[in-house]
């Protein structure tokens, strides 16, 4: 049947229905629709799928335009300049063999086989020569094959990583092409290489072993962005040198926090005084909040029979992060990856009633996930962990309830901490999972109607799921945009099956309560990573480990010095008094180095007057000020939390 003529039905996000004819492309239909938004335009949704603009529509559906604001639009950008950077280092490199080139957060890799190593005084020549790709305009067209065509294009081209590739694909096998350029790719991409521009950096290249296996070669990645302008581009580039400034593992060892010990081993964390003081804070809050909130506190232990953990079904679907168990008296013992199965245990000591109902238990939990050193990195992925951990046990008619709680709990906790942008997804079930099909669409109902309830805008990301749940999953943005993975909530039929937890319900009955996984900053050691990262180690006051920092000008001036100390002190506030021979301005420079929000400077003229001369991180020289005014102004930023 001839479809050419045959019309279609096309919706737009607003509703409104235009008719085309079979055939058209996309950019038609973003030029006809809105002319001013075709130009911004970089792909489009239609129905369940991202396609090219100059993919052609055969067929009824819902179409949306997409551009560079839209994630989906950035991976194709994006995606479409790992493209341009490869056929630049193939006509520079022609022996050059290519790997994979996906989009990630803010630009792109690809990763390549190069006998000669690249280095940044290479980059310039590639950028030139993706530049000179960019004016040739070369149109990108999509070719599907088969495996046999696949196999023969790819070997005739030599292109070996592209033939180990190829015998991993079931279907859906397709090659973009761009002038001589040809690559194995799904897609979609832009309609031709001038549409990429040229505001595009070469940022890096690393180490990474072929489909991440350390028992293949390694290969070189090189790592890039790209946006649609100029200011765009150096906003991000300054975005990269503002995060080199305030990555956490340098300040974590200039303002000495916590460290990482070969000896001690990769992944594991010391934490410094300075840095165990911030901790102590964290955790005083958490408790303190959690208990005014319902929760009663637990405590467990680091290692369990590998029978409990085969009972909660973790060695069955989370094997793979987990360590080896151990033998104690011939008897295997497990480190532990989570804390769940415990609490579990701790239910099971009682007979609970449905007036026992939601039962809170809420514990700082230190856990062990088997990492390989290649992904280790600072805080932010470690080998041992605590999770500030709690599980919820419910009726049914309590769920939402209790969600929509748990939501307000964990924001109410991130706004204390200086985080007010967030981006919340609701995951659904994965490929592999644990207990009904029921079970998991009522938990992920029970979700989808807390977020509703308490108007939260969310996003579904399917098949994202753990094994034995739905779960909202709640990204924070920092002060430089960049968003973290921290809180999530998780909805269990499946666990309280396994352990045969209980309770006894009005009608004398026995009923299987529902179990809510929760966790609001995720582990103690990444919310800390991320917390230095976000003040750029200059924390606000009722964190920070010195408050107050006292600098006498001159030895005559240490006795009045020790008097504030002491004062400042009795009041519980952290002070440091610095009674070293070194001139004034090296202790205040040494003080803002060290991120110290308050400096107290006394000399000939604050002994005598009987006050303090005060300066403040970022606001400069306040003045004499009396000691009470100081303990006070403090005071209000302690109690309000200032951030």
């Amino acid at each position: 049947m001839n479809n050419r003529n045959k019309n279609i039905k096309l919706v737009l996000p607003d509703g409104k229905v235009v008719n085309q004819t079979a055939g058209v492309t996309a950019e038609e239909i973003a030029v006809q629709i809105n002319p001013g938004l075709s130009k911004k335009a970089v792909a489009a949704r239609f129905n369940d799928r991202v396609i090219g603009l100059q993919d052609i529509l055969r067929e009824d559906g819902d179409f949306r335009l997409l551009t560079f604001e839209d994630e989906e639009g950035r991976d194709v950008f994006w995606h479409s300049s790992a493209h341009l950077m490869a056929q630049a280092v193939k006509r520079l490199y022609p022996e050059a063999q290519l790997g994979i080139g996906p989009p990630i957060d803010d630009g792109f890799y690809y990763d390549i086989d190069l006998d000669r190593p690249l280095t940044p005084d290479d980059f310039a020549m590639i950028e030139n020569e993706m530049a000179k790709i960019v004016d040739e305009d070369l149109e990108v067209t999509r070719r599907e094959l088969d495996r046999i065509e696949a196999e023969k294009l790819f070997k005739e081209r030599r292109e070996l990583l592209k033939l180990d590739l190829i015998t991993e694909i079931e279907d859906g096998l397709s090659a973009y092409s761009q002038g001589e350029f040809i690559d194995l790719c799904r897609g979609p991409h832009l309609p031709s290489t001038r549409r990429i521009g040229k505001n595009f950096k070469l940022l890096s290249v690393a180490g990474a072993y072929w489909r991440g296996d350390e028992k293949n070669k390694m290969l070189q990645r090189l790592y890039a962005t790209s946006y649609p302008d100029k200011k765009m581009l150096k906003e991000h580039l300054f975005r990269l040198e503002e995060a080199k400034r305030r990555d956490h593992r340098k300040l974590g060892r200039e303002l000495d926090l916590f460290s990482i010990q070969e000896e001690v081993g990769g992944g594991l964390i010391l934490w410094h005084p300075k840095g165990a003081i911030i901790r102590d804070i964290i955790e005083t809050f958490w408790k303190k909040e959690h208990t005014r909130n319902g929760y009663q506190l637990v405590y467990t232990p680091h290692v369990a029979k590998l029978d409990l953990w085969e009972k909660s079904g973790h060695t069955s679907f989370y094997q793979e992060n987990m360590y080896t168990s151990m033998p104690v008296e011939e008897i295997p013992y497990q480190l532990k990856p989570m804390n769940c199965p415990f609490h579990m245990t701790i239910y099971n000591t009682h007979i609970r009633s449905y007036r026992d109902m939601p039962l809170r238990y809420a514990e700082l939990g230190t856990v062990y996930r088997y990492e390989r050193s290649g992904v280790l990195h600072g805080l932010m992925r470690v080998r041992g962990f605590t999770q500030d951990d709690a599980h919820i046990y419910c009726r049914t008619d309590q769920l939402t309830e209790e969600i929509q709680q748990v939501l307000n709990f964990t924001f109410f906790i991130l706004n204390t901490f200086g985080f007010k942008e967030y981006q919340v997804f609701l995951s659904t079930r994965p490929e592999k999972y644990v207990g009904t099909i029921e079970n998991w669409d009522n938990a992920t109902e029970a979700l989808r109607r807390a977020l509703e309830h308490n108007k939260i805008s969310f996003k579904v990301d399917p098949g994202e799921g753990v094994f034995y749940g739905p779960k909202i999953d709640i990204k924070i943005r920092d002060v430089l945009g960049r968003m973290w993975q921290c809180s999530t909530i998780q909805v269990d039929f499946n666990l309280p099956e396994k352990f045969d937890i209980k309770y006894i319900s009005e009608d004398g009955r026995a009923h299987r309560p529902i179990t809510i996984h929760r966790a609001l900053m995720g582990s103690l050691e990444r919310f800390f990573g991320i917390l230095i990262e976000h003040y750029g180690g200059a924390f606000p006051v009722w964190l920070t480990p010195t408050q107050v920092k006292l600098l006498p000008i001159a030895d005559r001036h240490f006795a009045y010095a020790e008097k504030i100390h002491a004062e400042l002190q009795k009041n519980e506030f952290r002070t440091e008094l610095d009674l070293r021979n070194e001139k004034i301005g090296f202790k205040i420079r040494e003080a803002e180095v060290q991120k110290v929000p308050y400096m107290v400077i006394i000399g000939d003229k604050e002994v005598e007057a009987g006050n303090i001369s005060v300066r403040r991180k970022g606001e400069g020289d306040l003045g004499s000020l009396t000691l009470e005014t100081l303990k006070k102004r403090i005071r209000y930023e302690i109690d309000n939390k200032l951030n």
